[in-house]
């Protein structure tokens, strides 16, 4: 699930939204409000529910922490594979215009200040693993994610994580 040309999508469990307002979310880092948005590039970082914690990494040519022949690594918790195969995740189409960038270098979101009207009902995202798969993401599922973000964050790659405050704490 990704956006069409002039689109950008916002991920939600709740398919009854019909209008996205600006908020400054509970962890955010700056005080604006804002509606947030992923493009293209960004989307697959979305493919899992809300709450779950990820780590993400991904280089522009091979890399001896991916598997062979991929350049996008994934990893969640195992206790959070049955949520990833149950959840009934909705992408919302909305008009890239209406968003700016943001994040310093490549952007890792698009946000607006202005209240979104969807170009659409909410699209169904449907099983998250395949879409993993036909993306080419390799999907890792571990028993805590910590002693891999200390790799990827010491790596060459660039990397993401999300709700990572969701994670097991760390091990003593």
């Amino acid at each position: 699930m990704r956006p069409d040309p002039g689109e950008v999508l916002h991920f939600s469990e709740d398919p009854t939204i019909t209008r996205f307002l600006p908020h400054v979310a509970s962890t955010a880092r700056q005080r604006t409000p804002y509606v947030w948005a992923v493009d293209h590039t960004r989307s697959p970082d979305y493919w899992f529910p809300r709450a779950c914690p990820r780590a993400m990494a991904w280089s522009p040519t091979a890399h001896p922490l991916l598997s062979p022949g991929t350049t996008r690594l994934h990893a969640i918790e195992y206790g959070w594979l049955e949520p990833l195969r149950t959840v009934r995740l909705y992408a919302y189409r909305l008009p890239a215009t209406a968003f700016t960038p943001f994040g310093t270098g490549e952007p890792h979101a698009h946000v607006a200040t202005i209240p979104i009207t969807p170009l659409g009902p909410p699209e169904p995202v449907g099983d998250l693993l395949h879409l993993h798969e036909e993306a080419g993401i390799e999907l890792r599922v571990l028993p805590t994610l910590w002693p891999l973000w200390d790799t990827i964050t010491t790596s060459t790659l660039s990397f993401s994580g999300i709700r990572l405050g969701n994670a097991l704490p760390r091990s003593p």
